[in-house]
């Protein structure tokens, strides 16, 4: 159950959820792709560098001789294990950030209800951001070119006395935002 569902009062009815585009999620998965592709990089790179540097430093790059038949895969095969486990790591890195966005994407609520908005994030630690609809001074849609596009963007919620609230790029903002003026009608 949402924890907005959990939190409505008695007469308050929700009227609409926002969600993540799906370009978010194309991006989480750019993480691993671009991790993969540079972690390949460079053990590709120190492979094809083995040829051109002198035979004292080939020596500590690799854990085996070369032997002529050896091509640029076996040549990845036999460099150091310090150098195989930074390049794990370049992995890592990438799959981390997937995983990172990921948890964002299932933990974050954004809602509209007809006396409130709210924006609740967090896995274990939750920060929750709520305003009063009748206190909301103005919204801004901030879209890029590809936003436009894709129909993707953030909004910028700002309240009398209150502050702001930057909401991360949502699919259809202009609808969210209908939304929350459709509940100041209420």
């Amino acid at each position: 159950m949402l924890y907005i569902q959990q939190s409505l009062g008695p007469e308050e009815r929700l009227i609409y959820v926002a969600k993540f585009h799906w370009f978010y999620d194309v991006q989480a998965l750019l993480n691993i792709v671009w991790g993969g592709f540079f972690s390949l990089s460079l053990l590709l790179s120190f492979a094809s560098l083995v040829e051109y540097l002198p035979s004292g430093i080939v020596d500590r790059l690799l854990v085996s001789p070369i032997l002529i038949t050896d091509g640029t895969f076996s040549i990845m095969f036999k460099l150091h294990p310090v150098i195989k486990l930074v390049s794990l790591l370049v992995f890592l890195i990438g799959v981390l950030k997937f995983t990172q966005m990921l948890v964002i994407k299932v933990t974050t609520e954004i809602a509209v209800t007809n006396s409130r908005l709210v924006y609740k994030r967090g896995l274990v630690a939750r920060s929750v951001g709520e305003m009063n609809i009748d206190r909301i001074e103005s919204i801004s849609v901030q879209q890029s070119f590809w936003g436009r596009i894709f129909n993707f963007g953030r909004l910028v919620i700002r309240g009398m006395g209150v502050g702001e609230i930057i909401m991360p790029n949502l699919a259809e903002p202009l609808r969210f935002r209908r939304a929350i003026e459709k509940a100041r009608t209420f």
